[in-house]
């Protein structure tokens, strides 16, 4: 096998055979690339030579297994929607992080994963003469990354501001490549913020956290800007309040966070009846019991409840929390987390489902 010819390594199949996320999900890593001292570059393409169609901004789940559990995570694409014989996402490595830990450590050219997608909504509304502020922390900047290197890619008129905080110099992911794409993308202007100059002592830039006073000296016109922003939940929440107090509006403000029977769209009847009802809900692995209101979500009630349970978006995106469900039914308002043919197979999203009966879930 030549992984370093990704249509060969694929056994591509032809220029009009698409990935289908409802059938497809078995990938081949053609390449590991180490960006940072503890970011990977991870590239796949589809084992069965297909090509894909993603949005920039939107994710994978890819689906692994651990000490025979299985565990689901989603990663950002990073790369450019135009280049569609391969994908790929980028992983920083999480002190303790069961999966980050697994793929750094494990994960080689030409090996086989699954996973499920493209999923997500995180993407850049189109039209002419949009203006854009990128605004990206830690290894938040993947989804950005792939919106950048899209517009690169098109040779789109642009007007784009990036902003990229990290802890230091070293911590800033892709910083050769965006200083690259903006000498030769001139609507592009970068502001790397590095939190201190740990490791780089002769830094020339500022350094520091996102305010709005730097905000306003940075981007003097911000509040005429479409704001996509991605990043860690505390580094998100000072960014919300800072652009809405620069006169960024709500809809112009965008962000990505990840911290037997399935009834779809049940009659109304059944379940305003259900609603009022206390259920009973088994966890078999864990032999736990818990109550659960047909009010109420399964997953926030596990939660509440100390069951372990695997979760990220809490509302049906992402397919994280995705469970077997033995017996019983739900009420299921999903968001792209969960495929047709795994609701056939008996499968649903705690995180979105309330129940309808007693269930039993094989968790």
């Amino acid at each position: 096998m030549d992984i370093r010819n990704p249509q060969a390594a694929a056994g591509y199949a032809g220029p009009d055979d698409i990935w289908n996320p409802e059938e497809d999900d078995a990938l081949l890593c053609l390449d590991v690339h180490q960006e940072t001292h503890d970011v990977k570059t991870f590239t796949f393409a589809s084992r069965d030579g297909k090509r894909f169609a993603f949005k920039a901004g939107q994710y994978f789940l890819f689906d692994l297994e651990q000490n025979g559990e299985p565990e689901s995570r989603c990663y950002s694409i990073s790369s450019s929607p135009h280049r569609t014989n391969a994908f790929s996402v980028t992983v920083k490595r999480v002190p303790g992080g069961k999966i980050s830990n697994w793929l750094h450590d494990t994960l080689v050219a030409g090996a086989a994963i699954r996973a499920n997608g493209p999923l997500g909504h995180f993407v850049r509304p189109t039209g002419p003469g949009r203006k854009f502020l990128l605004l990206s922390g830690g290894s938040g900047i993947t989804p950005v990354m792939s919106m950048v290197r899209e517009i690169a890619d098109s040779c789109e008129p642009a007007d784009v501001v990036f902003m990229h905080a990290a802890r230091t110099p070293r911590d800033l992911i892709f910083r050769d490549e965006l200083t690259l794409i903006a000498e030769k993308l001139k609507g592009l202007r970068l502001h790397f913020l590095p939190e201190s100059v740990a490791g780089e002592p002769s830094w020339p830039g500022l350094t520091g956290r996102i305010s709005a006073e730097y905000m306003r000296l940075a981007v003097p016109d911000i509040a005429e800007r479409i704001v996509m922003c991605c990043g860690p939940a505390r580094f998100m929440a000072a960014a919300r309040k800072i652009v809405a107090e620069l006169g960024v509006s709500e809809a112009n403000y965008r962000e990505e966070s990840f911290d037997a029977a399935v009834i779809d769209e049940p009659d109304l009847p059944i379940v305003e009846e259900a609603a009022a009802k206390l259920f009973q809900v088994e966890f078999s692995k864990q032999s736990r019991k818990i109550e659960v209101s047909g009010e109420q979500t399964v997953l926030s009630c596990a939660k509440k409840a100390g069951v372990r349970l695997p979760s990220s978006c809490a509302n049906g995106v992402c397919g994280t929390c995705k469970s077997k469900l033995v017996s019983g039914a739900v009420d299921m308002n999903h968001n792209g987390g969960i495929r047709q043919r795994e609701i056939d197979a008996g499968f649903f999203l705690p995180c979105c489902s309330k129940p309808l009966s007693d269930l039993v879930i094989e968790r």
